[in-house]
């Protein structure tokens, strides 16, 4: 299929350079895709990604791992990221999927090694379908473009270049996922590797990372406290403030939705379902949003799925 006729189709989109859709941590990359073919929602794009990656030869125990790793992160309002591989990568994409099933937050992104109605392997083409529904797919090659192994790490290069950090969940040594945790490191993102068995030998991969000075994950928690460091140093409501009173609650956001998120969110807890209501965003939209503010420490997380302003008093203790 021509670039022309693809684009004719609903939800396919050209994102250029100087597209305000054009995913911002990619733009920042050395030398960045000068265009990019989406299928699906481009807004997707700018949340905060993180990326999920490993064997296409997992095993059962790794399968597990990347999905309920990618389900929970979902649910946090981080993106996953990956690249529509068999294996790992497929379970990442699955594991965002069931998030949204189950109501909470679920977005999903495949980078592909080929044109965006080139769907590779095959046998994800259904998979491709539900990412598309949930989030978006997306090349740097024209429609009509075939897969080929030269691609991929081309591939690899936008997977790790918009996402906040990149986890390897199983890898072998010479596997591919190394190459997207190697570009990840150059772009300066944090690279998280989980350890296993010293007899798997695929977890060799990932352990070679951890001697390279990948963040060892045990739990999602990690991650979370990791990205929530990243994002504080690249927002300016981080810097400290030269003024503290004895109540010193911060300055609205400089972002006008997340000033009208904390306004509308008051001081008592409140469920995602409530500020659906009180909003009238989407409990997508919600949980991004949500999930910056707590990074920021300007809001927690509570039990029953509920979410509460965090106020500092002047002698730095946290007070709901």
């Amino acid at each position: 299929m021509s670039p022309e006729l693809w684009l004719e189709q609903p939800d396919h989109h050209l994102l250029t350079l100087d597209d305000p859709r054009y995913p911002p941590l990619l733009r920042d990359i050395p030398r960045p895709p000068e265009q990019l073919y989406v299928a699906g929602n481009p807004d997707v794009l700018s949340l905060p990604q993180l990326a999920i990656v490993g064997s296409r030869n997992a095993t059962p125990g790794g399968l597990d791992t990347a999905r309920q790793f990618a389900a929970h992160l979902a649910e946090c309002g981080l993106v996953i990221t990956s690249g529509l591989a068999l294996g790992v990568d497929a379970a990442a994409h699955q594991g965002a999927l069931s998030a949204l099933m189950a109501g909470s937050s679920g977005l999903t992104v495949a980078v592909l090694g080929s044109g965006p109605d080139e769907i590779y392997p095959r046998t994800n083409t259904a998979l491709a379908e539900k990412i598309i529904a949930a989030g978006a797919l997306v090349s740097e090659f024209p429609p009509g473009t075939s897969p080929r192994k030269a691609q991929f790490p081309q591939r690899n290069r936008i997977i790790a270049g918009m996402s906040l950090g990149t986890l390897v969940v199983e890898a072998g040594i010479n596997s591919g996922s190394l190459i997207t945790a190697r570009f990840a490191g150059d772009f300066g993102r944090e690279v998280f590797a989980i350890p296993g068995s010293i007899h798997n030998p695929l977890a060799k991969g990932c352990h070679r990372l951890i001697r390279q000075g990948a963040k060892l994950v045990e739990q999602a928690a990690d991650i979370i406290e990791e990205i929530g460091i990243i994002v504080r140093a690249m927002t300016p409501e981080s810097r400290p403030q030269t003024e503290r009173s004895d109540v010193s609650e911060p300055a609205l956001p400089a972002d006008p939705d997340h000033a009208e998120l904390l306004n509308l969110m008051g001081y008592d807890p409140v469920s995602i379902n409530g500020l659906v209501l009180r909003s009238g965003l989407t409990a997508e939209e919600l949980s991004s949003m949500l999930l910056i503010l707590e990074l920021q420490g300007r809001v927690e997380s509570l039990p029953g799925g509920r979410f509460q302003q965090t106020i500092k008093t002047s002698h730095g203790m946290d007070r709901a």
